[in-house]
């Protein structure tokens, strides 16, 4: 992971949470590639993902569509927490943040590769904006 940012701010930062919150959130944000993939693999029930498996219940009537559906409003909603959270950090960086949290990209890759229009400061407030947001919304 490119993305070396301090873990922890000053308490004084309007944006300021504890050190071990923003590594769970971290952790749950770079899970996002993850989700992705098993949403897209849900899309028809010609074959069966191995992830239904983790959302299965023991002695429970076997419902191929209704675990199939369950798992992809898990995933969706999760996504999409994470989709929203960026928007609301700023509509207008909203992909780059977004691609930071979740693939672990640095400020220097998105400057290189995908031309960020903001500079470094701008950036990571805005990330750290994001991760107090996301930090409100998963209370």
């Amino acid at each position: 992971m490119g993305t070396t940012i301090r873990p922890e701010l000053s308490e004084k930062n309007k944006c300021w949470i504890e050190k071990h919150r923003y590594y769970e959130l971290k952790h749950f944000c770079l899970q996002y590639p993850i989700w992705k993939k098993a949403y897209a693999a849900l899309d028809s029930l010609s074959q069966r993902p191995s992830d239904l498996a983790a959302l299965a219940k023991t002695n429970a009537i076997s419902d191929p569509v209704g675990k199939c559906v369950e798992a992809r409003s898990f995933y969706r909603e999760r996504m999409g927490m994470i989709e929203q959270t960026a928007i609301e950090a700023d509509a207008g960086l909203s992909g780059y943040i977004l691609k930071g949290v979740t693939d672990g990209v640095s400020y220097d890759h998105l400057k290189a590769r995908l031309g960020i229009p903001c500079c470094k400061d701008t950036y990571y407030e805005l990330y750290r904006r994001f991760f107090w947001l996301l930090s409100k919304e998963r209370q």
